[in-house]
């Protein structure tokens, strides 16, 4: 029996209807940009796995860091002790986030980062006697599956079922260069109106939306208003941080910087589960009371894991390589040249990039998870490529170790698709 038939006894995938695709494919191998299913076929990897995979699959540098990291501390509690993969990996997070975040508090996933962030916002509030009970987000952002999570995101297709079980969030646009006095008169009506405890916002691009990039500036005067008003910001960089936007992080885009800020997916080079969620001293200190119950009561069970916070320490100390930041440049200028190329067909309405990501949308309407999707889907499988589109956005984010041919493949499947639509 076969791996894929194995699976359909007992698994419930993620993101899936099984009724409708009941079949996930095994995957046996995964090595640089490449995963190997069960019948030996290749496919170049041109998502990272999620953008967790960003130094490739089984990094040697990351994994061994990690297998000398088991032979000798695997896992201790985090509540009562610390080690030195924590210590190191918060020097040097510190070295590289903005300069106005000095605490790190441990996490599993991305959804738990926002968990916590938002978390930390309505508590800094009530710690200083005041209730604040709004949250403001973007439309179309996501941040996860977790509950409050959920409330923030603005995707009704991931929270239909759960919508009048969350918390209350008002919306305002993604700023286009063009629009952010009107966001600002908006922001202004919701701050007489409602008691805010935080705005929080993917910055620069809207990873779930299909890949949209917002306008820096724009994003730069709506923190700044937050900041003015004392209302903390929440800067969620699951999906952007770490050198795909073409800087360490995408709050290096805006002179004014976020409150908290929100880490995971390629925070470990996608060998482990780990997130981090980063507040300056300000907000740590409000949490410091002779009250027992001022302190933060968050914690996961592998919060701080020393195996994870391992991988981590080796996955910067790669970024911070000369050769992955040049291969940043290269995969980001490659994409600008596919982009004009792209751009004059008749089938793509719009395409964009910003460092290793790139995006293009098809001059047609598609269902987020419908037939057509399903089309493009196999069609780039059967290629030996892994792209996975969401809706009529077909986007890249290769990791940073792809060569120069794996990505003019990733190019010309793309190209190719176009013919089917």
């Amino acid at each position: 029996m076969t791996l894929q038939e194995r699976d359909k006894k007992h698994l419930w995938h993620p993101l899936k209807q099984h009724q409708l695709s009941p079949n996930s494919l095994a995957i046996v191998k995964a090595k640089g940009c490449i995963l190997t299913d069960e019948n030996g076929n290749e496919y170049i990897d041109a998502i990272s796995s999620w953008y967790t995979c960003m130094f490739g699959h089984c990094n040697d540098f990351i994994t061994s860091r990690v297998y000398q990291q088991m032979q000798q501390l695997d896992q201790v509690m985090f509540s009562d002790f610390t080690h030195e993969p924590a210590v190191k990996l918060s020097e040097e997070l510190i070295k590289i986030l903005p300069q106005n975040q000095n605490r790190i508090f441990f996490n599993d996933n991305g959804s738990t980062a926002v968990e916590a962030g938002i978390k930390m916002a309505l508590q800094y509030y009530f710690n200083l006697d005041e209730k604040r009970t709004t949250f403001i987000a973007f439309e179309n952002g996501f941040h996860g599956d977790t509950f409050g999570a959920m409330s923030v995101s603005g995707l009704s297709v991931y929270n239909g079922p759960f919508e009048d079980f969350l918390m209350d969030v008002k919306r305002i646009p993604t700023p286009n260069g063009k629009n952010h006095q009107e966001i600002l008169a908006k922001l202004k009506e919701y701050i007489e109106n409602y008691k805010i405890a935080g705005f929080i916002y993917e910055p620069i691009i809207q990873g779930a939306a299909g890949m949209k990039i917002h306008n820096a500036a724009g994003l730069n005067e709506i923190l700044n208003f937050f900041k003015i008003n004392n209302i903390l910001t929440i800067a969620d960089e699951v999906m952007t941080g770490f050198g795909k936007t073409g800087r360490n992080f995408a709050s290096d885009f805006m002179e004014t910087k976020p409150d908290i800020i929100c880490l995971s997916k390629a925070l470990t080079g996608g060998l482990v589960p780990l997130a981090i969620t980063s507040c300056t001293e300000k907000i740590y200190e409000a949490f410091l009371s002779d009250e027992m119950a001022k302190g933060f009561f968050h914690c996961h069970t592998y919060s701080g894991n020393p195996i994870a916070c391992s991988a981590a320490i080796a996955a910067i100390e790669l970024l911070q390589s000369d050769e992955i930041q040049q291969n940043i440049i290269e995969i980001s200028s490659a994409h600008k040249v596919f982009e004009n190329h792209i751009l004059k067909h008749p089938k793509v309405k719009t395409a964009r990039s910003q460092g290793v990501i790139f995006a293009l949308d098809l001059n047609t309407k598609m269902e987020r998870y419908g037939n057509l999707r399903d089309k493009l889907l196999k069609f780039f499988m059967d290629r030996g490529v892994f792209l996975r589109p969401l809706g009529n956005t077909i986007y890249i984010q290769v990791p940073y170790v792809i060569s120069k041919k794996q990505l003019q493949k990733v190019y010309d499947t793309i190209e190719q698709s176009l013919e089917i639509i």
